[in-house]
């Protein structure tokens, strides 16, 4: 096995994912992003979407919801909104969630509501992470 880079992903609950791994991929706001033993330092703004880690021949997927990502010193760390592996999902709550954020973006169309139609447009990539993780299991 080759050299390793430490992975810490923390809410505000604590953290999720404190272990060493092989590669990390990570959804920013400018792109996804990999990250392998001894990266260059960088910082980065994280978006709703797919976080993924490999060690070895394991992989694991988690849904994230924005937030930070540094890279320093051999370690990656997420603070992150929340982080959720795919078992850890209701898929039933978040398909229902994401009908709820398809209503209210189609009512926001119909209106001059932008913080309504960003709500909604939050809450649907939400629902569409947990769904996709959550189906990655």
């Amino acid at each position: 096995m080759g050299q390793q880079i430490r992975l810490e992903v923390v809410t505000p609950a604590g953290a999720k994912v404190n272990e060493d791994v092989d590669i990390v991929n990570a959804p920013g706001f400018g792109g996804d992003f990999g990250v392998l033993a001894n990266h260059a330092p960088f910082l980065s703004t994280i978006k709703i979407g797919t976080l993924t880690y490999e060690n070895g021949k394991k992989r694991e997927t988690l849904m994230v919801s924005g937030g930070f990502c540094e890279v320093s010193n051999n370690k990656i760390t997420f603070l992150v909104e929340s982080a959720e592996k795919g078992h850890e999902i209701d898929v039933d709550r978040a398909l229902k969630a994401k009908e709820r954020a398809e209503k209210r973006l189609a009512q926001a169309a119909q209106q001059v509501d932008n913080f309504n139609r960003k709500r909604a447009e939050v809450a649907l990539q939400r629902a569409l992470a947990r769904l996709k993780v959550a189906n990655m299991k």
